[in-house]
């Protein structure tokens, strides 16, 4: 987010402002993803109404930052990221997707939305397009890792619905069907990334470290799997 506003060239206190909203929407998205509805006790209850509380507070928080500023168009933008991020959220969690194109994209969507909107209102395309891969990669990474390790994850189960629809309990073989399917995405992503930067190298030292961390993370758990395998 710093590298991107770095280069759009607008005041310090402005790039601030937008990072640090972005982070504070984030933060409320992530936190209403805790909210779980498998306590029943009144411990739990309160827990779940505080975690709720805690999300619309950093919420409020993002409108308060942009509202003091004056900045309408800002928050129209913002407002329209959150507003794709809870669209696809709902179609991944409820495995709604007719297809895997489809699942994809929503994955995508939910991780990249609130960028690709700040890009959309500096006319950055070019930004657009790899961060969005490079976030998108990030969480195919995650989610494949959990895969691997807990036998399940929020996108794997999505993926297994579309693919395997009448398997409950997966084979070796289909299990790592799926994790090819996972590869392919990060490989097409991956590759768009790196012909992105060789036209346009956006990238500064540290985000290219950043880059090449994700990169090398997603080649180490490929190579884990198949030790396992």
């Amino acid at each position: 987010m710093i590298s991107f506003l770095n280069d759009v060239e607008i005041p310090d206190t402005k790039a601030e402002k937008y990072a640090v909203t972005a982070m504070l929407i984030q933060i409320a998205l992530d936190t209403h993803e805790l909210v779980k509805n498998d306590e029943s006790e009144d411990k739990g209850l309160k827990h779940r109404q505080l975690t709720v509380l805690a999300g619309v507070y950093y919420s409020g928080l993002y409108y308060k930052i942009l509202a003091a500023f004056d900045d309408i168009k800002m928050i129209r933008a913002f407002a329209d990221g959150i507003k794709d991020v809870n669209e696809h959220k709902i179609s991944l969690y409820q495995k709604s997707p007719d297809a895997v194109d489809s699942l994809m994209n929503s994955v995508k969507k939910v991780e990249a939305s609130l960028f690709e909107k700040l890009a959309d209102a500096f006319s950055k395309a070019a930004w657009k397009e790899v961060i969005s891969n490079l976030l998108f990669i990030k969480r195919l990474i995650a989610e494949k890792q959990q895969f691997i390790k807990e036998g399940t994850s929020v996108v794997f189960e999505a993926l297994k619905k579309l693919t395997f629809p009448k398997v409950k309990d997966m084979s070796a073989e289909q299990r790592r069907y799926l994790i090819l399917i996972c590869d392919r995405y990060i490989d097409f992503s991956r590759n768009i990334v790196d012909q992105s930067l060789r036209k346009f190298p956006l990238a500064n030292e540290l985000l290219e470290q950043r880059i090449h961390c994700i990169f090398n993370n997603s080649q180490s758990v490929a190579k884990t799997f198949v030790e396992e395998g």
